[in-house]
């Protein structure tokens, strides 16, 4: 089952509510969730239900901001040094507090992770949607059930989406109703790096630049970084992201590789502004099998040349197109970033790159979620009154 074609016409209205239970972070870096959520927040107010913090309070409580004329970000406070059983009776409370004004009927729970299940599944909502952005089970430090609960929350999901074609691929044969949606793009937002003015922190650096810009975790080819700055010392590697799960000690420490730390979302175009070439240094192993990196379409609409580890979702459609080059070691990476720095006609890839950018963003990605959650409202509705 392939996504739907997209007829980007006067919408059906979803549900009034839309409640998103996240491992991730609001305010960490700017991905998929928030393109999507806040998108959804013109049609419904979205609530964004964080993990929980905790920071040693006497009485566990819900803290809520407002991001959006409908968009809020929810987190639990917790104390610290509770045991399992007392964090899931305190979540349960907290939620079960939060929830008690809305009406069920009106509203959407949205899973990115399957652990928030065991305090939200006595609650039944409009719609539960599950949007399987990444194969959590290989990440890093992930819960030791998290397969057990996906499988609990895949079973109870009235529709099913993954963040990219081989994810779909795994995961298609445990729902009848599940479509793939590989990461989009913003391309007015980072075609500005054609033109804006290159950040005050990077132009000083002098020399070709070669970049990435990332969560740097167990996902980034650390030596495969320090073979490339040390092979090539006059290449300056800019390196942007926070350092999370893998000691920052770690890396690479070449005086041409520069860790600039975490920029906004609105800030990357002013150094892409600077960049020659694009990096995708993932690792290929459990945490990267599934991937569909965001950064690949940004990077192009930036009309950055992209240079990427074999990850499956970068060569289908990205290498297959030509718009990529896929190396399997540093080496083949030198030699395609040497091959783009001295390129003095880039236009036919250019053109390619219009080309296939043209009918892919968020607003299209988001409408279709629309369409077929309100399909499969409807179509649980006539079920529902046929019986």
């Amino acid at each position: 089952m392939m996504t739907p074609p997209i007829n980007m016409k006067k919408q059906s209205t979803i549900p009034g509510n839309l409640i998103c239970l996240s491992h991730l972070r609001w305010d960490f870096v700017y991905q998929r969730p928030q393109h999507l959520l806040t998108r959804f927040a013109k049609q419904a107010d979205v609530y964004f239900y964080e993990e929980p913090v905790f920071d040693g309070t006497e009485e566990s409580f819900l803290e809520i901001s407002n991001r959006g004329e409908q968009l809020y970000v929810v987190v639990p406070h917790l104390q610290q040094g509770l045991n399992q059983a007392q964090i899931d009776l305190a979540m349960s409370a907290l939620f079960d507090q939060f929830i008690a004004e809305f009406e069920l009927d009106d509203t959407i729970f949205w899973y990115y992770t399957p652990m928030a299940l065991p305090f939200t599944e006595k609650h039944s909502p409009k719609a539960v949607i599950y949007d399987c952005m990444d194969e959590l089970s290989g990440f890093k430090f992930a819960h030791s059930e998290i397969g057990q609960f996906e499988q609990k929350l895949i079973a109870r999901a009235d529709l099913m989406f993954t963040g990219g074609y081989s994810l779909y691929q795994a995961k298609k044969q445990y729902h009848n109703n599940i479509y793939p949606f590989p990461s989009s793009i913003e391309k007015e937002h980072f075609a500005t790096a054609r033109f804006c003015d290159e950040a005050a922190d990077q132009v000083s650096i002098k020399g070709p630049k070669i970049g990435f810009f990332g969560v740097i975790d167990e996902r980034f080819d650390t030596s495969l970084i320090g073979e490339i700055a040390t092979a090539i010392p006059n290449w300056q590697l800019i390196i942007i992201g926070p350092v999370v799960k893998i000691d920052a000690e770690t890396l690479p420490k070449n005086t041409n590789i520069h860790y600039l730390g975490q920029k906004t979302y609105k800030e990357l175009p002013s150094y892409l502004a600077g960049w020659d070439v694009a990096m995708l240094p993932f690792l290929l192993n459990e945490s990267t099998r599934f991937i569909s990196p965001t950064k690949t379409p940004e990077y192009l609409a930036a009309n950055i040349p992209v240079v990427s580890t074999p990850i499956h979702d970068v060569i289908s459609p990205y290498g297959d197109e030509g718009l990529v080059h896929i190396c399997n070691n540093s080496n083949s990476f030198i030699n395609a970033i040497n091959e783009e720095l001295q390129s003095n006609d880039k236009s036919q890839w250019e053109q390619k790159v219009s080309l296939f950018l043209e009918d892919i963003s968020w607003d299209k990605t988001q409408f279709a979620m629309a369409e077929l959650i309100m399909q499969t409202i409807s179509d649980h509705t006539e079920i529902s009154i046929a019986s």
